[in-house]
């Protein structure tokens, strides 16, 4: 079973950036698919991102496209989100997940099944 463990979170104004880590341990993630979910407050956990095992393909949610990049460093075992032009909107807490395929498996939390605990993400207006 693979650990994730998610950092980088915090308050930031709108217009700026963060940069989330997610750091595995326990086996190695280099394999398989990983991707990046929210959850705000009162609303259900939606998709963000997702990339396949090399990197050499992302997908993002409508609502953080081309604001949003995600990418890997295998030999790390660490994925990040980069997060640029920040809204207050994007305030919940992120999680990453790792698939069970080395393809992205949905735009949703269906085929994902190792999560992290979460970061929080804050966007003042």
């Amino acid at each position: 079973q693979v650990q994730l463990v998610e950092s980088g979170g915090g308050l930031v104004q709108a217009g700026g950036s963060l940069r989330l880590s997610c750091a595995a341990s326990g086996r190695t993630i280099s394999s398989y698919a990983m991707g990046w979910f929210r959850q705000a407050p009162g609303k259900e956990r939606e998709f963000v991102a997702g990339i396949n095992w090399s990197g050499g393909s992302t997908v993002y949610a409508e609502s953080v496209k081309g604001r949003f990049t995600i990418s890997r460093d295998n030999a790390k075992n660490t994925v990040y989100l980069q997060m640029n032009i920040l809204k207050p909107e994007d305030t919940a807490v992120y999680y990453c997940a790792a698939a069970g395929s080395s393809f992205i498996p949905s735009m949703s939390s269906n085929g994902f099944h190792s999560w992290g605990q979460g970061t929080q993400v804050t966007i003042s207006s």
